[in-house]
């Protein structure tokens, strides 16, 4: 395969991937599914005329954590902060924790059914399929009115939080004692001070910068520091939320210290530039990863009945719990709140990092693959009811 040839298929996948986006945007169709069947399909044609294979797995972890920090940063970019505001984050975080306890109970629960191992490698198994996809729920709400819109990016990204919490605790800790929550408490104690100290670094440093190259270099920093934190197993999701809500309402801090050596003329220039180069950053780590993950799937095993089975146990698991917390804790209608729960990428990755001991051989990526596509195909026919509100501004000035 030539250098142009190459290229030609880069560009081309690129220029897929924003087709559907607009086909998305018209029949609320989530892209992630188009982009999953345009990966099959390479590897339908690759297999069907014997062409030279590459092994896509090794890049898979990679480009989902790039992909992770760049669209929950994108989606904390866009939130503006207000007193008001206290209540949506309030219900949001309940929601994500309360949904990702009970849903984590109850895979397990029907894991430990599947293969008789025990209720801690059953445990370890079921929560990548407890956590709400960030990268596909914050693009699909992108139509709907701005509270139910809030309330999705809260939550999603709250759910990816918390489950990485709940994953590197569990990891760590094979017992569980009072240690492990005191151990548990001082990470994210120190977290929330590296939070703290790198949104302050952070915005300094974007306004003492002359040079006209500032969003990659901010950006390549929260990379950084979020892969330190995440190499100490510590939740570095934090840090990304933290710096996009920080930036994004830096100016409603009133202390006349800090407006002094913090905010300056040009900052709401930045920060749109900053939201502008993330998004399109993250289009294109999100094009390529669930290109890939189609390209590596082996859809021989959605022959397999038993797969559909276990897949179809793991889907009534999610969308009862999701439907009893709507109908008795947030008493709300249930569209679109009842579909806005896909799995996508974060499940992906959390998967590729159980420590092989932990595996189950029953649990495998052909289950992974139908509850990604069963809670996205859910999705796109849920939304299919729901209204678009009028056209708005995307991006609020700062």
């Amino acid at each position: 395969m030539t250098t142009y040839t190459t290229l030609i298929i880069l560009s081309g996948l690129v220029i897929f991937s924003y087709l559907f986006d607009l086909i998305a945007g018209k029949t609320k169709i989530p892209s992630v599914i188009l982009l999953l069947f345009l990966g099959i399909g390479i590897r339908l044609v690759v297999d069907y005329f014997q062409l030279l294979k590459f092994n896509f797995t090794p890049l898979l972890p990679a480009l989902g954590t790039l992909g992770l920090i760049l669209i929950v940063f994108e989606g904390a970019l866009e939130l503006k902060y207000t007193k008001d505001k206290n209540a949506v984050i309030k219900r949001s975080f309940i929601s994500a924790l309360s949904i990702l306890l009970f849903t984590a109970l109850l895979i397990t629960a029907a894991f430990y059914y599947i293969t008789g191992e025990s209720i801690y490698k059953c445990f370890i198994n079921a929560i990548p399929f407890c956590v709400v996809s960030s990268a596909i729920a914050i693009p699909s709400a992108s139509g709907l009115d701005k509270d139910k819109k809030e309330f999705i990016i809260y939550e999603s990204s709250f759910s990816d939080i918390l489950t990485v919490v709940l994953f590197n605790f569990m990891i760590s800790n094979t017992h569980i004692n009072f240690g492990s929550f005191a151990k548990l408490g001082v990470e994210l104690t120190l977290i929330l001070f590296v939070a703290a100290g790198s949104c302050l670094l952070l915005l300094y440093l974007i306004g003492r910068l002359s040079h006209h190259i500032k969003s990659f270099l901010v950006i390549s920093i929260l990379i950084m520091v979020y892969s330190i934190g995440q190499s100490f197993h510590l939740s570095s999701l934090i840090i990304v939320l933290a710096l996009g809500l920080f930036l994004n309402n830096a100016r409603q801090i009133n202390f006349s210290w800090f407006r002094k050596f913090f905010i300056y003329p040009t900052l709401g220039h930045d920060i749109k530039q900053l939201f502008q180069l993330s998004a399109e950053s993250a289009f294109l780590i999100r094009t390529f990863f669930f290109i890939i993950f189609g390209y590596t799937m082996d859809i021989i095993q959605l022959q397999n009945w038993t797969v559909l089975i276990n897949g179809g146990i793991v889907l009534l698991s999610i969308y009862l719990v999701r439907f009893l917390y709507i109908k008795l804790v947030l008493k709300t209608s249930l569209i679109p709140e009842l579909v806005l729960i896909p799995r996508g990428l974060i499940s992906v990755l959390l998967f590729y990092n159980i420590p092989v001991d932990l595996k189950l051989p029953e649990i495998g990526t052909g289950l992974l693959f139908v509850v990604i596509l069963g809670t996205s195909v859910i999705m796109s026919l849920g939304l299919l009811g729901t209204s678009r509100p009028p056209n708005t501004q995307e991006f609020h000035d700062v």
